[in-house]
């Protein structure tokens, strides 16, 4: 019997109200503006099917089948399939049924698959007496709720934070190449995912980008598993050598040189106010090495207030190592100042990342030796 028990959710409560309230806004605008424009009995005649694709757009949102296309595409398609067939079959059941599975073909041949699209053509082939006098004009209260729906959970779901319609997430390339991402050269690709879906041979009312969002969420949740807590504090060097605003170029330059660095963390009155790195010390470097008349009497030093970033990516001495990895391979950042509170504590750069990386594997395969007898 534990085969028909439900399985959880996995949905915050916060969620279900965001959905419930979307869904009634949707519900209501939909049957009152086609109250106005067709009359109420048409309106209430084709709220049955609109009910169930709220309940999609706004509680599923992130599935394939409650994007805007399979809810427009399929009122659509459905529509014209139950019409044509009540015209020319009449309105027996077995017509409604045969509207039903020829509407589930066609929206699955143009990928517009949304189940109350199903509920659409059967209710245009068993429509009362008031609406079969519309004639082919049905169609138009139709895909006037199909579209009201789709504009009140656009702009609910921005409005809520949700992201809607669903399309694929901008990559994150620092180096602009066509290269893939580091994280993606390893472990699960988009080409894996796609064989295994088409080896699966069923449907799943899931996205391919949600479901490789998953696995990404779900290989982080173990790789922290198996990174055993290691935070920023456990790896991050602590004699921290840094420069203020003031600094000029020649002066930055001595101090990466020495010290064989490749950023510089710009401190004013012992806040972190800026960044500065190898590349954006090039160009004023060469900008001086030219030759330049006026510049033998009124050339100024060049200082770290004028190059430095102001835009820092900074992380505390508690974050966990599992996500320091994309930041520090997938970003394009060398170093991460780690600042607790307004004070810099430390750096973590991808150097210590390694070595920490390292220690961990060390670690695990001495717990894996066989010991000797």
């Amino acid at each position: 019997m534990h085969r028909f028990l439900p399985a959880s959710l996995n949905i915050p409560p916060r969620q279900w109200l965001r959905a419930s309230l979307g869904a009634l806004i949707a519900l209501f605008l939909a049957g009152w503006l086609t109250s106005l424009a067709f009359g109420p009995t048409i309106a209430l005649h084709l709220l049955g099917p609109l009910a169930a694709s709220a309940v999609l757009v706004f509680a599923v949102h992130s599935g394939p089948l409650a994007q805007p296309w399979p809810v427009l595409g399929s009122y659509a398609l459905a529509g014209v399939v139950g019409l044509a067939m009540r015209e020319g079959l009449g309105s027996e059941l077995w017509v409604a049924a045969a509207a039903l599975g020829i509407s589930l073909l066609v929206m699955c041949l143009l990928r517009c698959l949304h189940p109350p699209g199903g509920g659409v053509a059967v209710s245009a082939v068993l429509a009362d007496s008031g609406l079969t006098a519309m004639g082919d004009h049905l169609l138009e209260p139709i895909l006037l709720n199909a579209l009201i729906l789709v504009i009140v959970a656009v702009i609910y779901n921005r409005l809520t934070g949700v992201r809607y319609p669903k399309g694929p997430l901008p990559r994150k390339e620092a180096h602009h190449t066509h290269d893939p991402l580091p994280g993606e050269r390893v472990g699960v690709s988009g080409a894996d995912l796609d064989q295994a879906l088409e080896e699966l041979g069923e449907f799943v009312d899931v996205s391919r980008d949600e479901l490789e969002r998953i696995i990404m969420a779900t290989e982080q949740h173990a790789l922290r598993r198996s990174l055993g807590g290691i935070t920023a504090a456990s790896v991050m060097a602590r004699d921290v050598q840094f420069a203020s605003p003031d600094t000029t170029l020649h002066q930055a330059w001595q101090m990466l040189t020495a010290h064989h660095l490749k950023t510089l963390p710009i401190l004013q009155q012992g806040k972190l106010v800026g960044i500065v790195s190898l590349s954006d010390l090039v160009g004023p470097a060469m900008q001086q090495g030219r030759f330049n008349w006026r510049g033998l009497w009124r050339r100024k030093p060049v200082r770290m207030a004028q190059v430095m970033s102001r835009q820092i990516t900074s992380v505390g001495s508690q974050y966990p190592l599992e996500r320091l990895l994309p930041l520090l391979c997938e970003q394009g950042l060398h170093c991460l100042p780690v600042v607790d509170g307004e004070q810099l504590v430390g750096v973590v750069t991808q150097t210590d990342l390694i070595a920490g990386l390292k220690r961990q594997l060390l670690s695990r395969a001495s717990d894996q030796r066989v010991p000797a007898l």
